[in-house]
């Protein structure tokens, strides 16, 4: 149930964010990956709230159509795993992403409680003009 939620509040260009931010507990901790030089400025991020304006805000500034395209889900009690990838254009360069992504979710009373990213850091990096290849 928990996994279909997140597929049907995540999938494609349906994203619906205030679906995704509902299915938060009001005390989330949310981590990006350690080298996601776009946001790790903010990790931890404490509550809906700091994960819209820290994160997905800051998505719509830095990208066109940024999209999660869940390939797989893994359900283990309270937490599920995604692989994916991600799917943009970095308006900085015009380049397009497409990096893999796990994301950890896990759950309490029926809420994410929290979320940790794992992503091809580099990749984006490059994409928005954050580093370059030696």
């Amino acid at each position: 149930e928990i996994a279909f939620v997140l597929k049907k509040a995540l999938r494609g260009p349906g994203c619906h964010i205030g679906a995704v931010l509902a299915a938060f507990s009001p005390d989330i901790v949310w981590n990006e990956a350690e080298n996601n030089l776009q946001f790790v400025d903010g990790n931890p991020y404490l509550g809906p709230q700091a994960v819209l304006e820290g994160v997905f805000m800051r998505l719509g500034e830095d990208f066109d159509g940024f999209t999660v395209v869940p390939e797989r889900y893994i359900a283990d009690g309270d937490s599920v795993v995604m692989s994916g990838r991600y799917a943009a254009t970095a308006k900085a360069t015009g380049l397009p992403v497409n990096p893999q992504v796990v994301h950890v979710w896990s759950f309490e009373n029926g809420k994410v409680a929290s979320f940790q990213q794992h992503a091809d850091t580099l990749g984006m990096a490059i994409a928005t003009g954050r580093a370059a290849l030696a």
